[in-house]
């Protein structure tokens, strides 16, 4: 049995990943254990997992290179590393995978100075600038998705695909579903999420699309912060659901006759792998503008379509909605496209690497 330490968390794009090649660790008999950051989304999937092991260490966001902030950052990044170390040689650790972000980069540094295995995921088609710099710890790299290749020179690949959590993998029948989430069983569905975070700017204007729709019902997944706001902006409209977190992904998924969502790599490995339709909204701030590249590779290849959010308006939902999600013929070619996306063995696919 080995000990497996995987640095994720932060954000559900890194996060649920970790999560699912530890659940995958588990089942061939190894000892995963997950450090996550002190944020409300970690916080609240440490609760819901609880056969998992989970450790907090600070989470750390590097400012640009020539900012002000440079020395503070390097200062907590120390105090981050120690705290690091310290667990990997406690705990026994043999192997440590970073699946993105900052919250990986002292784990790794740690564990590579320790003379230990260190491997570093990626799930999108641009790579982070955190990731590129992280690689250089690391014995080999995993990726999502092949385009992000050219972005780790002289360093070993491997495409694993990105991990989805395992209670993806066996939705309910659509029907179910709805009685599940309490949605009207008569009406097509469009499920409407900004991922993890949430997405204000989305929100709104889904939810004015949604008003000018009402033969079709709308379930909008505005995130805990915007959720009242939401909520009164929906007001009197008998076609939107709103709430601020869906505890049953598998049921909302599942209800769904299209999805309008962000491009977040997390986001795309889920819909590849149970075959949704999807309009994707890139968010327009995300560093390097990664998710516009992640939506250019799905819309490329038929599996969705993609839109700006400076583009986006009534119309263009409309569009989407009934002459793809409602129309028979369109839908199943893009749920198809959508599914030879889907790497459904990323999980035992990343297991396998870090063990050998």
């Amino acid at each position: 049995m080995k000990t497996i330490v995987i640095a994720c968390g932060g954000t559900g794009g890194h996060l649920f990943p970790g999560i699912a090649v530890a659940q995958q660790l588990q089942e061939m008999g190894h000892r995963p254990i997950l450090l996550i950051s002190r944020k409300d989304v970690d916080k609240d999937a440490s609760q819901k997992y609880g056969e998992l092991e989970f450790h907090s260490i600070p989470a750390i966001a590097k400012p640009r290179t020539l900012s002000l902030s440079m020395p503070g950052f390097l200062l907590k990044l120390a105090g981050t590393y120690l705290r690091c170390r310290s667990i990997l040689k406690r705990e026994h650790a043999d192997i440590v995978l970073g699946m993105g972000g900052f919250t990986s980069l002292a784990p790794i540094i740690a564990g590579h100075h320790l003379g230990l295995s260190t491997y570093i995921h990626d799930s999108n088609a641009l790579p982070g600038r955190s990731n590129r710099l992280t690689a250089k710890w690391c014995n080999r790299v995993l990726l999502g998705l092949e385009e992000a290749a050219a972005y780790f020179p002289g360093r070993p690949c491997t495409i694993t695909g990105t991990p989805v959590r395992s209670e993806l993998r066996q939705l309910p029948e659509p029907a179910q579903a709805k009685q599940r989430l309490g949605l009207p069983a008569d009406k097509a569905l469009i499920l409407v999420t900004g991922g993890s975070q949430g997405a204000k700017n989305l929100n709104s204007l889904l939810i004015r699309a949604a008003q000018s729709d009402p033969e079709v019902h709308y379930l909008v997944i505005a995130g805990k912060n915007d959720e009242q706001r939401v909520r009164e902006l929906a007001a009197g409209a008998p076609n939107i659901s709103v709430i601020g977190f869906c505890a049953d992904m598998p049921a909302a998924y599942a209800a769904a006759d299209g999805v309008i969502a962000r491009s977040g790599a997390s986001t795309l490995t889920e819909l590849s792998l149970i075959g949704k339709a999807a309009l994707l909204i890139p968010y327009p701030h995300a560093a390097d503008d990664h998710q516009a590249h992640n939506a250019r590779v799905f819309a490329a290849r038929g599996a969705a379509q993609m839109c700006r959010q400076s583009d986006l308006n009534s119309d263009i939902v409309r569009h989407f909605v009934h002459d793809t999600c409602l129309n028979p013929a369109a839908r199943q070619a893009m749920e198809q496209a959508m599914r030879q996306l889907s790497r459904p063995d990323a999980a035992r696919d990343i297991a396998r690497a870090i063990l050998t």
